[in-house]
């Protein structure tokens, strides 16, 4: 192989440039950022695995890696690949690229939209689960307003009503979230996603079937089992075949927090939660669709059938896709099968020198999470380091109020609360049903807003408000019945979903995912995804006899008495992690939260002269080195 015409001087200057430089904010804090003696931090590793590797050093690498993997007959392209993986913005001086290569590379910056037509697909699967998610979740709403008298279970029955419409999330919080790893382990990532789909697919038909109340609470049951390896597996799926910034196609959807830009991650992150109020939209659709389908005399009400076997159709197109599109790469090299990884990104990239750079890459990412995880108990790491605690308690928190804000209660039981402010049934469906269209459509902005605004000063601004909303749709109900009420029931319900959907609704997800260091990242998902499924089975689960026990306006009130401590908690004691590198969150996260909260506190009285009264202040101290 011909060496780069590239002098050893330069070469050694820009490696030594390369491999030393790191931010004024480059030190690390926690078990995260360990430095080698001289050599790249942990962090810089983890941006750039080929860090400071010189030029003999990293051709010796592709070779050993092309021998091992039965690669050779692509190791040119491994070679040309390596060399831009490590310093793209070199690629036009590296004589060995081709110019149809170096064509290759400056289309993926200056054409970002521009990607294999499986990449399109690909993005088109993952959206497609989530929305079966979200039709999962909503459906009910409708549903129950007909299944109920069906079977007898009376206003009275609170609890029961309660466990049928939240079984789901009770599987899923015990059960479904953590069997995403053996699922993953045995059968893949398209395998997971098919098996919960098939899972959601079966579970549909035998709601929609049911001849008695306990067999439907089996039914609702077992959907948990697809909404818990779902949630946590198709983000992952999607997120794996991102290496670097080239790929536009697959920003609509998620991006590895390793590699995506601080500025642009929460929009990124934040996909997932918006087809899934997609899905949830059309849950209400269905509702509406189908309940107002007229029965012949003598025949059961069957509307309620309907709509729940209706979330049968959308896993079906999901199921029918998945095995169409490649597996992970990264699944198939954590099973040594190096080549088939190879062959699935060839799919997904235009031309077999991008797929090479990129699978070495992986591979060498791989490696560096691996070292991460070496002698140390994950599980106790989690609790016990200060930095790990404060990320799982904010994460918590974030999770927790996406339930107790309240927003499930409308998404659960808006056509309920719908006909006891005066709605008649089919009227109540239709304005539930605008519910799910407002959700989804203020959902849209929140990809700009969330890392324009902060993940922290969303919630301070959405918290208030919803409580606001919430007071006023339980006051509302107070008016005398009549178009008063009806009119305050609905504003408060619709201006509530429009203060959710760019707050709430996609920040603990986004937050989630970023708060946690890599390597503990996995068990840190599976607690966020378990909190929220958790206290979402126990809203769906309480409404009922709260409801009944503090009466509707005292219900609403409980709930926004929960939105305005959560604004005071996220000022307290929340983090802002907008914007913040790894080596910032680690930094972030080292602050103890009481001094965080003291922080806030002394700052008080400046928020109170600088926008109150207008007075001209000094600069305000900051909390971080970073700032």
């Amino acid at each position: 192989m011909g060496r780069e015409k590239v002098d050893d001087e330069e070469l050694n200057a820009q490696e030594k440039n390369y491999s030393s430089h790191s931010p004024s904010s480059s030190q690390e804090f926690g078990r995260n950022g360990e430095k080698g003696d001289g050599g790249p931090t942990t962090a810089e590793k983890l941006k750039n695995p080929l860090v400071g590797m010189s030029y003999d050093e990293l051709m010796t690498d592709v070779e050993q890696f092309a021998k091992e993997h039965d690669l050779q007959d692509s190791l040119e392209d491994l070679q040309k690949g390596a060399l831009v993986a490590q310093n793209r913005s070199r690629f036009e001086h590296y004589e060995r690229l081709t110019e149809e290569d170096k064509t290759l590379i400056r289309e993926e910056k200056l054409h970002r939209w521009r990607q294999p037509r499986m990449m399109y697909y690909m993005t088109i699967l993952c959206a497609g689960s989530a929305i079966v998610q979200g039709m999962d979740q909503s459906a009910v709403n409708g549903a129950q307003a007909f299944y109920f008298p069906y079977f007898g279970i009376g206003e009275e029955r609170v609890w029961l009503r309660g466990l049928i419409n939240g079984a789901p999330y009770l599987c899923s919080a015990v059960i479904g979230c953590w069997s995403t790893k053996p699922l993953n382990y045995f059968f893949g990532r398209r395998g997971c996603i098919f098996i919960s789909c098939f899972i959601s697919i079966a579970a549909s038909l035998w709601m929609a079937v049911v001849g008695e109340w306990w067999n439907l609470l089996l039914a609702r049951f077992m959907l948990g089992f697809a909404v818990g390896a779902k949630s946590s597996t198709t983000p992952v799926y999607a997120a794996e075949w991102y290496v670097d910034s080239s790929n536009g196609m697959l920003d609509l959807f998620i991006n590895p927090l390793i590699s995506a830009p601080p500025e642009i991650r929460g929009a990124l992150a934040m996909m997932w939660q918006m087809w899934t109020a997609f899905g949830i939209m059309l849950g209400f659709i269905a509702g509406v669709i189908f309940g107002g389908v007229r029965i012949p005399a003598g025949v059961d009400d069957t509307q309620w059938r309907m709509i729940l076997g209706s979330t049968a159709i959308p896993p079906m197109f999901v199921c029918a896709q998945v095995y169409l599109v490649p597996e992970s790469p990264r699944w198939y090299m954590s099973k040594g099968k190096y080549l088939k990884a190879f062959q699935s990104l060839q799919r997904f990239r235009w031309s077999s020198f991008q797929a090479a750079r990129d699978l070495y890459y992986i591979h060498k990412q791989i490696a560096i999470e691996y070292e991460l995880q070496q002698g140390k108990n994950l599980l106790k790491e989690f609790f016990v380091v200060p930095r790990n605690r404060r990320a799982a308690q904010s994460s918590f928190f974030v999770m927790f109020m996406q339930q107790f804000c309240g927003v499930n209660v409308i998404a659960y039981y808006s056509t309920v609360i719908f006909q006891d402010s005066g709605f008649s049934r089919n009227n109540a469906l239709l304005v539930s049903m605008g519910t799910g269209i407002v959700n989804w459509l203020f959902a849209i902005p929140a990809v700009y807003t969330i890392d324009t605004f902060g993940r922290r000063n969303l919630l301070l601004v959405t918290f208030p408000l919803m409580g606001i909303m919430l007071l006023i749709t339980g006051f509302s109900f107070f008016a005398p019945e009549g178009m008063g009420r009806l009119a305050g029931v609905a504003t408060g319900i619709y201006l509530f979903m429009v203060v959710y959907s760019p707050g709430e609704g996609p920040v603990p997800f986004t937050y989630s995912a970023e708060a946690f260091p890599l390597y503990i990242r996995e068990y840190g998902m599976a607690f966020a995804t378990a909190t929220t499924w958790g206290f979402n089975f126990i809203l769906s689960l309480t409404w009922p006899p709260l409801e009944a026990a503090f009466t509707t306006p005292g219900a609403f009130g409980f709930y926004a008495f929960w939105n305005f401590f959560g604004w005071a908690f996220a000022y307290f004691c929340l983090p802002e992690t907008k914007e913040r590198t790894l080596e910032e969150l680690d930094q972030v996260f080292s602050v103890r939260t009481r001094d965080h909260a003291k922080y806030y506190l002394n700052l008080l009285p400046w928020y109170m002269r600088k926008y109150i009264f207008r007075a001209d202040v000094e600069q305000r101290k900051p909390l971080y080195a970073t700032e």
